[in-house]
């Protein structure tokens, strides 16, 4: 059953714009051509993409989902192969769509995606944040082709690729009243208030890092923005413990906050890269998963191990924040 690379595009813009009005402004086509484009696969298929709304728009189905999931990964291959037929014997070129998880993209993309510009300048990347649900999510459907986040609750369709291991540091003010300690025990400041990035999958990591510990956390703020935890810090509203430290202990507004190392055996985070395996990598892609993956080796940008890279604490006592 064959379906042309048209076709596969009016059903693709339709459900990301979801309205055939909408997608066939997408694609610079009329509504009808792409009403009968869909009608026509329907049809082929025997099932239902979409399930229509009276004035409301159009939904994929579960069928029609996958359907789409599928085409956009063949469209993205059929446009590198159009764009690597025209310079044969030319460096890659393209563009690829990478995801990273908030806080791990705040830390490491800036370096690594200035690094990848100077040695393949042919290539874009358009990079997506998210927390790790979107992640999946993301590869899942075709919208990423590969991913740096977290070895958590990834399914079996999506191969991990280990690139290092973050533990947890608890972050305090300065006036806190363990700040002086380079190492503190949970149990010491567990009654403390504590503050929560309120990401999902993440919450559970740093829960479960108490509930390990018989220990539960006072939790006075939660939010999903790691900046703001960060600020809150260091106006002494609390703690929180992250994974991802900067290299200074500086706010936006001014203020500082410390990294302590925990006493307890706790589990550090793995951070890895993120690729769906039934999908073959484009070369593009394949040549930014091989430098991903170098910049985490000894000698790469970010050494064997990108938490003690990112650790001012360990030297002068100050430092900053994350999963």
């Amino acid at each position: 059953m064959q379906f042309s690379f048209r076709a596969l595009q009016y059903v693709v813009a339709t459900a990301e714009a979801g309205s055939v009005n909408g997608g066939a402004q997408l694609v610079n086509s009329s509504q009808p051509s792409v009403s009968a484009a869909i009608a026509q696969i329907e049809a082929r298929l025997g099932v239902a993409l979409f399930v229509r709304h009276h004035a409301r728009g159009m939904t994929t189905t579960a069928a029609g989902q996958r359907f789409v999931n599928e085409a956009r990964i063949l469209l993205n291959h059929a446009r590198d192969f159009a764009r690597n037929a025209e310079t044969l014997g030319a460096t890659v070129t393209g563009e690829i769509t990478v995801g990273s998880f908030v806080t791990l993209a705040t830390r490491f993309m800036p370096g690594l995606l200035a690094e990848f510009a100077r040695r393949a300048p042919g290539i874009t990347v358009n990079l997506q944040e998210g927390n790790q649900q979107e992640i999946l999510d993301g590869l899942v459907s075709g919208r990423l082709e590969l991913a740096l986040a977290y070895a958590y609750a990834v399914p079996d369709d999506i191969k991990a690729q280990r690139l290092t291991e973050l533990p947890p540091y608890v972050l305090v003010s300065p006036e806190h009243r363990l700040a002086g300690r380079r190492r503190i025990s949970i149990h010491d400041i567990g009654g403390d208030p504590f503050i929560l990035l309120d990401l999902p999958i993440s919450r559970n990591y740093f829960l479960n890092l108490f509930l390990t510990h018989g220990i539960e956390p006072h939790i006075a703020y939660r939010s999903r923005s790691p900046e703001l935890i960060r600020n809150l810090i260091g106006h002494g509203r609390g703690y929180t413990i992250h994974n991802v430290l900067p290299r200074h202990g500086l706010n936006y507004d001014g203020g500082r906050i410390v990294a302590l190392s925990i006493a307890e055996q706790v589990a550090p985070v793995q951070v890895v890269a993120l690729s769906l395996r039934r999908q073959k990598m484009r070369p593009a892609a394949e040549l930014f998963a091989s430098f991903l993956a170098e910049s985490f080796t000894p000698g790469g940008l970010f050494g064997a191990n990108s938490a003690a890279d990112s650790l001012p604490a360990e030297s002068d006592g100050r430092a900053g924040s994350n999963p």
